[in-house]
């Protein structure tokens, strides 16, 4: 049974959790300025000295992360306890690319996650030994027949995808994410070797987590919410993000056939 905390906050269950993994993009902010609720609720926890981790699938180190957060006015309390989907990629990419060649399909924005081994990106998709998704090209944002052509031929190769997200909302438009690549490129009949939610390894590599009590806080049911089910963690699903123009929220969470624990519209204390 999905609890609603509309009008009980986020406190009424706080006590209960010694660990929150809190979704960044859709909850603390939309892409293009912060909601003030959500940051009161990373306010409160600290000072109830509360274990969080700003936890997301972006396709960047840490480090670019922190930096974009802290334009938009995230307090560096709050920066400190990012971790990203990229940094996760990052940290195995950085051993896997010392005898690799690499293709990279994404925005040239992307190049931090692999300026380190730089010397390893190909040109020209026949000449890599895997491919490294971040996201769409930038003048192929919209077009996915150009990767479907693109990846047909290409099953031979694995592909690593450094944000498993199908798509994203920059306040009020909606893009595709590295997900959507990769899930083009499975069709085709391609490996995919994902870092980020909802699979495991992004949790415990950013938060010891053995012998905790979890809560999970996103709004995407497909990663968020699915990565906390599979970890047997408890969620809460902020409704007001990606699935915001879905008119039957039950309907979704069946259709995507997981569990949520909690229900808010906005991310509130």
């Amino acid at each position: 049974m999905t609890i609603n905390l509309e009008q009980k906050g986020l406190s009424y269950i706080v006590k209960e959790y010694d660990l929150f993994f809190i979704d960044i993009w859709g909850v603390v902010h939309n892409g293009i300025k912060l909601y003030p609720d959500a940051i009161n609720v990373l306010d409160k926890l600290n000072y109830l000295n509360k274990d969080y981790i700003l936890l997301t699938n972006a396709p960047r180190p840490n480090s670019t992360v922190i930096n974009f957060l802290m334009k938009m006015g995230l307090a560096n309390a709050h920066c400190n306890k990012v971790y990203t989907s990229g940094q996760a990629a990052l940290n195995f990419l950085s051993k896997m690319c010392k005898n690799s060649k690499f293709y990279h399909i994404g925005p040239p924005r992307d190049f931090d996650l692999f300026f380190s081994f730089k010397e390893n990106k190909v040109e020209n998709i026949n000449d890599c030994n895997f491919l490294l998704c971040t996201g769409l090209f930038d003048e192929y944002f919209d077009d996915l027949s150009y990767y479907k052509n693109l990846l047909k031929n290409r099953k031979n190769i694995k592909m690593i995808c450094t944000n498993p997200d199908l798509i994203v909302d920059r306040g009020e438009e909606r893009e595709y994410c590295a997900g959507t690549i990769a899930k083009i490129f499975e069709e085709v009949g391609g490996e995919v070797e994902y870092y980020g939610k909802p699979y495991p390894l992004i949790y415990r590599s950013s938060a010891e987590i053995k012998n905790k009590k979890i809560l999970c806080i996103g709004d995407n049911l497909n990663t968020d919410i699915r990565g906390a089910n599979l970890q047997n963690f408890s969620s809460l699903f902020i409704s007001s993000g990606i699935h915001k123009n879905e008119t039957d929220l039950n309907l979704s969470i069946k259709n995507y056939n997981v569990k949520v624990d909690y229900l808010q519209s906005f991310l509130k204390w």
